[in-house]
């Protein structure tokens, strides 16, 4: 009876853990409330929480202290997190461009051993989502607010070939260019070349 209990014990800890989150503070902000008696100040926090997996959420929280603004933002982005697709796990599938008001941000793919590439909102997301190569540029409003809405943004038209060749009815192998057929075709023009030549 005991090791039935046990292994029921065991296999609801295993259900509980949670995959785990990590968070980053991106900017803090005291802000202030005139009131009849003077200024009441509170603070606002951003923050981007991500499991680093492909999973990356953005919350914004008020409060009178900053440890419970940040708690607030916190749980905020645990429930507002969105899921993007990754090529081996390190960088983005495609370039793609995202806007949300003044915001602009360009995300291009990157090859192994290029970093993250990108403004201090923008590296952000991008080490919370668990992309490791990534070249990224901010073109418009430099609000840290607007920068992260464009990055989720650009982010969210994300798609892997999987999804396209589903979406399309097709295989993988027919959206995909082909690596073989690609060097035969400058064999061919090299050969068309010469005998031109002569």
């Amino acid at each position: 009876m005991a090791e039935r209990d046990n292994r029921r014990g065991g296999r609801r800890d295993q259900r509980e853990e949670t995959p785990e989150f990590a968070d980053r503070l991106v900017a803090i902000n005291r802000v202030s409330k005139t009131v009849k008696g003077g200024k009441r100040f509170g603070f606002a926090a951003l923050v981007v929480v991500g499991d680093q997996r492909g999973r990356v959420g953005f919350g914004k929280g008020k409060a009178k202290e900053v440890p419970e603004a940040i708690r607030k933002a916190t749980e905020q982005a645990k429930r507002n997190m969105i899921r993007v697709p990754l090529r081996d796990g390190r960088t983005l599938h495609h370039d793609t461009t995202g806007r949300h008001g003044a915001g602009r941000v360009v995300m291009r793919t990157a090859v192994p051993g290029t970093g993250i590439i990108a403004g201090g909102p923008m590296r952000a997301v991008f080490e919370m989502l668990g992309v490791q190569d990534v070249v990224a540029k901010s073109l418009g409003s430099q609000n840290p607010y607007n920068m992260i809405r464009a990055t989720l943004d650009g982010l969210q038209s994300e798609a892997s070939p999987r999804s396209v060749a589903q979406r399309r009815g097709k295989k993988v192998a027919d959206i995909l260019p082909s690596q073989d057929k690609a060097p035969e075709a400058e064999a061919g023009t090299d050969a068309t070349v010469t005998s031109a030549q002569a």
